[in-house]
């Protein structure tokens, strides 16, 4: 007991460095775990649904309205394979899937090895159907869409009469683009744990360094220095589990608060509902956070070599501007992600490496030029600082640069977005077309309105779908079709990224198409090219007129006008975008109700459309500006302490210029210099690794991941926030600092006796 109060008590006189150890551990726990247990509920959640539906039929009815349970016990009498599939949204937990075990076990004969439903239902997302109708019903108002899925052996048996076969499925094909997304965030949790280990490293060998005189003291006394080792790796094996506990509950604590927001963004963005579930338990993260505990602060136990990579000097030859270079390179022209994340990986490697040594290399090439004592010993003692506070300098580094890149990301994303959202929305309201009615007699008396025909802020979409075709006729992949007719002014003030001269009066003229973005990359379609279509049984030839953004969606699409349409073209939704101006939206209303004699009409204000879906996109990044704000923090505190804590150990070396005869306010003023030098340099190291990491994320790897790209923007007004953060940092160290020179303190035996450090 006396060894372990002896060995311990270091942290009794510096209490300090305990509770920044703590506080990074939980902390960066805590930032990972919610990364981790929100991505992996989404994985867990896509991969069941998609097993569950996969090649799935349901079963609807012809009139039209929706199944119920009548038709379930109807459908089951007549011997067909059905189940019940009962899907709840709940608020703020994402959401869940009731189904009957009794009935999914005709399922189970006709589909062996591709059923979910086998053994107890574990409520992550599937439940019994009777537990996800009680919770349809405490809903407000009650929610939930049921659905009669059809077994593959009986899809093709007669059904009785008044029912038919639809395809189920949860959305389009975007798995690819939900993993890309997902991958994305997995990314940044991995550059989290990377600053983590760091920021951890750096603590606690300069407390190892503090400890040196204590360890040599107890091996005079006997204790072997194997055991002294051990209880060190027992000391933070002890501190690592006590403090990633709560930082893995904080974390998933984190994760329900963000949860309502990332399932909405997630299913908004790339049609995947977010399922409610486990997500994922607490072996991942305890183990992965431990992991990186131990690494980073035992690595000098676990790897010798490790001791001689940490002590920082100057990069042995080019090797690192050579790495820098070689990564740099690969970035411009990676052909995928994984080569891209190697790449963004070699560049922060090497950056790592050289930002200290830069420092310490101007630092040394000033003092050679400075003519006044007094500047060339400030500035040799920068560099002195530069290596010796190598590791939470580069930490912090690393977290400037994130949080720049993901700023002017998240930044220019919203008014991307919101300029994006509001030419697709110029239309004051929306009109959907019924079923069967006769969208060209309203076209027609909507052209008949002298408000409307003067303004020309009307227009009618036809959806539907047309396929590619290759040089010799074959059918290719499909892709949506975007129809407008008449082309006015609610479209022409689009924002395109290349078209030819008057492309708008090119379309309504024909023929011609404009593809979008997502369209344009994956098939290197260029303005001048000619995109044979065949839409219905007719294959053409049309012109590219014109490339437009598309964001949010991975799938391909054409904009025609409708008068290219051929009459067997397969419409699949119509609706009218009107703004009518001096007529009343109700009056345009009666009207149309007329025409398509029928009792109600679908109107939605644009105006709330576009509220709501800027609601829903200003969730889809709140969890990675919380990591960024978070990680930025954390590494400010650690250089705060860190500074503070390595002048301490050379405080007696500062209070000789008391001794030679400098006013102590000079001298503050000089540790003052010289704090906010060291914090300014490595903010302008991490200005250039920013903006490189912002056209990285803007112009790789959001095409490779989603198919389109966004402007470059690096907003310079953030930049001079990050350095006044920087300066604060700075100055938190220099006031700190004053107070050692107001305590005696004896100098050590030897220069390096304290903190291995140099003169």
């Amino acid at each position: 007991m006396t060894l372990l109060a002896a060995l311990f008590s270091h942290y009794r006189r510096h209490p300090l460095q305990l509770l920044a150890l703590a506080a990074m551990i939980v902390l960066a726990t805590m930032l990972w775990t919610g990364v981790h247990h929100l991505t992996s509920q989404a994985r867990a959640s896509l991969d069941q649904s998609e097993s569950a539906v996969a090649e799935r039929q349901q079963v609807i009815r012809a009139d039209g309205e929706p199944v119920s349970v009548q038709d379930f016990v109807t459908l089951r009498r007549a011997g067909l394979c059905v189940m019940p599939w009962l899907e709840v949204a709940l608020s703020g937990a994402g959401r869940v899937v009731g189904v009957d075990p009794l009935a999914a076990g005709c399922f189970d004969r006709a589909d062996q090895g591709n059923t979910p439903w086998r053994g107890e239902l574990n409520g992550a997302p599937f439940v019994d159907i009777s537990e996800a109708a009680e919770l349809a019903e405490a809903q407000e108002p009650p929610a939930g869409e049921l659905s009669l899925l059809i077994s593959g052996t009986d899809s093709d048996a007669g059904l009785p009469p008044g029912y038919l076969l639809a395809a189920f499925s949860l959305g389009p094909d975007t798995g690819e683009l939900g993993e890309s997304f997902l991958l994305n965030l997995d990314a940044l949790g991995v550059l989290v744990l990377l600053i983590t280990a760091l920021l951890l490293r750096s603590v606690y060998l300069l407390g190892l360094a503090q400890r040196r005189e204590s360890f040599a003291l107890l091996r005079r006394f006997g204790v072997p220095q194997s055991r002294i080792s051990r209880l060190l790796v027992f000391e933070i094996m002890a501190l690592a589990l006590v403090c990633i506990v709560p930082g893995v509950w904080l974390g998933r604590w984190l994760a329900t608060g963000l949860g309502s927001g990332f399932g909405r963004a997630l299913e908004g963005l790339f049609d995947t509902p977010l399922y409610a579930g486990r997500g994922g338990g607490w072996l991942v993260p305890v183990a992965t956070m431990l992991a990186v505990v131990l690494v980073a602060c035992l690595a000098d136990y676990l790897r010798p070599l490790a001791r001689r990579l940490a002590v920082a000097g100057p990069p042995q030859g080019l090797l690192p501007v050579l790495f820098l270079l070689a990564g740099i390179a690969l970035s411009v022209w990676a052909p995928g992600l994984v080569w891209l994340f190697l790449a963004v990986a070699m560049v922060f490697v090497a950056a790592g490496i050289l930002a200290p040594f830069l420092i310490s290399l101007l630092a040394d090439w000033r003092a050679g030029r400075e003519s006044d004592p007094l500047a060339r010993w400030r500035h040799r003692e920068l560099s002195v600082l530069a290596r010796r506070l190598a590791l939470p300098l580069v930490a912090l580094q690393f977290a400037m640069a994130m949080v720049l890149a993901v700023q002017a990301l998240v930044t220019t994303f919203e008014s991307t977005f919101d300029q994006w959202l509001a030419q697709r929305l110029e239309a004051e309201y929306y009109i959907e077309v019924p079923e069967g009615a006769d969208a060209g007699a309203a076209a027609a008396w909507l052209m008949e309105q002298p408000a409307l025909k003067a303004s020309g802020r009307w227009h009618r979409v036809i959806r539907g779908e047309a396929a590619l075709t290759n040089s010799f006729g074959k059918q290719g992949p499909v892709v949506d079709v975007f129809a407008l007719s008449p082309i006015g002014p609610l479209v022409t003030g689009w924002q395109l990224f290349e078209s030819v001269n008057s492309p708008w009066q090119s379309l309504a003229e024909g023929p011609g198409v404009m593809v979008n973005e997502q369209l344009a990359r994956r098939w290197s379609v260029a303005i001048g090219d000619t995109l044979p279509l065949q839409l219905g049984q007719q294959v053409s030839e049309f012109p590219v007129l014109a490339i437009y953004p598309d964001y949010g969606r991975p799938a391909g699409e054409i904009l025609v006008h409708a008068s290219a349409l051929p009459p067997d073209f397969r419409v699949s939704f119509q609706s009218l975008s009107i703004s009518p101006g001096t007529m009343s939206i109700e009056a345009i209303s009666r009207n149309l109700k007329r025409i398509w004699s029928v009792e109600q009409l679908t109107v939605r204000d644009n105006r709330a459309i576009e509220a709501l879906a800027s609601a829903i996109f200003d969730q889809t990044f709140l969890l990675t500006r919380a990591m960024t704000i978070l990680t930025l923090i954390l590494a400010a505190i650690a250089l705060l302490m860190m500074g503070w804590v390595l002048f301490s150990t050379r405080a007696w070396y500062f209070r000789l210029l008391v001794v030679w005869g400098l006013p102590r306010r000079q001298a503050a003023t000089q540790l003052t210099r010289l704090a906010l030098s060291l914090t300014t340099a490595i903010a302008l190291l991490a200005l250039p690794l920013g903006v490189w990491l912002t056209w990285v994320l803007v112009h790789r790897i959001n095409p490779l991941a989603f198919g389109w790209s966004l402007p470059m923007a690096v907003y310079p007004g953030f930049w001079l926030e990050l350095g006044a953060l920087s300066l604060l940092v700075g100055l938190s160290i220099a006031l700190l600092m004053r107070r050692q020179l107001n305590s005696p303190a004896s100098a050590p035996e030897s220069a390096s006796a304290l903190s291995g450090g140099e003169r």
